[in-house]
């Protein structure tokens, strides 16, 4: 069945893309915002999921309760999240109501309510997401791990702090609201049993007359990266390591996919077969490739038990770097068919299809065909694989772990980790030099020293007098004679 495509770019911005899929009966819509939480004003963190909560609240002409019922009226199933450079609004329903649909998110977009009344609640809810983090270690430890990874502020978090959720006010919502929410750089993708020209006359009339063009995007600061230990008195250690890798868009990504499928592509894959399953040293290991449109890395995650925590960094740290010693046939064959089981399981769902729509237009400017996908897994082989690997291998580790104490970091990116060696080395040499100038010292031991020996021939001179003494009897012998 040949996969049918359509774009188009309105004058102020808004790109409209759609697949059409006529054997299903469903549909479902998805919006990119760019409006994510790097956006966040610095003293305001946490801003953007306060928002993505309040701009359901109410919309046109429908306060909260009446934009619920319209939307389960639908069947719509919706969501709305948070990431980092954008805010996504997507929702799945029958294909017939997606014109329905259409007006009600344009609503929300363009015209929400965001009632101040309702502001302390939703924070009461956002600062219980933010404490319930120290009950979430492996959470916890990603957070610290992407805020020393990515180049800032890719790394920050959108849940902010207890004191950036106090400042936020309603005026500062709405602010950002119309500061930041406009059609330029606006993506809208659309999977299903839909026509095209019906559906793009409607997005025209819907959204073609909203002007404005949202902030650029942030400069990035180069990344923290280094490691770090996160104290806390339990009994599991959770451990992320993270290295560089090719971003989405490169010639080596599928490579770089496949690498990565190498190490944590499913039970047979290395990582849970070498960590996990042979040696029993954990309970959840995995790695993932996570990208942006200029940097992208591998992370990978362990938890285990605070006795098990050392050896399982320096087996995962193993068989990262074993990755350069070669790749077997059996393994690309497995990475090849768990790609395209993913790959064919996309493209039965409007939800999946119309999400890589979004993001293959966001970061190459045009949409992947399946064939295209299929080819390019086709092609890999133990010897591109490999190839791509010793231009870009796993080295420079981050790491971040979580537990009772830290451990040693064989895999520390360098540059961090020698300032310490150099630091320790040079108080051992000072303590050795410093040895032989105690030791002189020490001659005020052999004070010390002489007490004793005079204390002891005091005392063994008493029984030498004693000894004495005792034969003085000898002289009654005399009185004998």
């Amino acid at each position: 069945m040949p996969q049918l495509v359509f774009q188009h770019t309105f004058a102020n911005g808004l790109t409209l893309l759609l697949e059409r899929m006529d054997h299903v009966r469903s549909a479902a819509v998805n919006f990119l915002v760019p409006a994510g939480c790097v956006y966040d004003p610095p003293e305001q963190l946490g801003l953007v999921s306060i928002l993505s909560d309040m701009i359901t609240r109410g919309a046109g002409d429908r306060d909260s309760r009446a934009l619920s019922l319209a939307m389960d009226s639908l069947g719509l199933d919706h969501s709305e999240s948070v990431g980092q450079l954008h805010l996504r609004f997507w929702g799945s329903t029958l294909a017939r109501n997606i014109p329905p649909a259409l007006e009600l998110f344009a609503d929300v977009l363009r015209r929400p309510h965001l009632p101040p009344e309702e502001l302390d609640s939703v924070k009461a809810l956002a600062l219980q997401e933010l404490q319930s983090l120290e009950d979430e270690p492996r959470a916890k430890v990603m957070v610290e791990m992407r805020r020393r990874f990515w180049p800032a502020p890719l790394g920050q978090d959108r849940r902010g702090s207890i004191e950036s959720i106090a400042r936020i006010t309603p005026q500062s919502l709405r602010d950002y609201h119309d500061r930041q929410f406009a059609p330029k750089g606006v993506i809208v993708s659309v999977a299903g049993n839909v026509e095209w020209a019906p559906l793009r006359d409607q997005v025209e009339k819907l959204f073609g007359d909203w002007i404005g063009a949202g902030a650029a995007p942030p400069e990035l600061v180069p990344a923290i990266r280094g490691s770090d230990h996160l104290s806390k008195d339990t009994t599991q250690t959770q451990i992320i390591i993270g290295y560089p890798s090719v971003p989405f868009g490169d010639p080596e990504y599928y490579a770089a996919l496949g690498a990565v499928q190498v190490l944590s592509g499913g039970m047979g894959a290395r990582l849970f077969t070498e960590v996990r399953e042979k040696r029993g040293l954990c309970y959840a290991v995995s790695a993932n490739y996570q990208t942006f449109k200029q940097v992208a890395g591998i992370l990978c995650y362990a938890g285990t038990t605070t006795e098990r925590a050392q050896e399982t960094l320096d087996v995962t740290i193993g068989e990262l770097k074993r990755l350069v010693e070669g790749v077997e046939e059996e393994e690309v064959q497995r990475v090849r068919a768990g790609l395209k089981s993913s790959v064919i399981m996309q493209e039965e769902s409007t939800s999946s299809r119309a999400g890589a729509l979004a993001s293959d237009w966001y970061y190459l400017g045009r949409v992947r065909s399946t064939e295209e996908i299929q080819q390019a897994i086709d092609a890999l082989t133990p010897a591109s694989i490999l190839e791509h690997v010793k231009k870009n291998p796993p080295r420079d580790f981050t790491i971040v772990t979580l537990g009772k104490s830290p451990l040693r970091l064989p895999g520390a990116a360098p540059v961090r980790k020698a300032a310490p060696k150099a630091k320790r080395s040079t108080k051992t040499t000072a303590k050795k030099k410093a040895a032989p100038v105690k030791k002189p010292k020490p001659k005020t031991k052999a004070k010390p020293k002489a007490v004793p020996v005079r204390a002891a021939k005091a005392i063994k001179a008493k029984p030498k007098l004693k000894k004495k003494v005792k034969p003085r009897p000898a002289k009654g012998k005399r009185k004998k004679k």
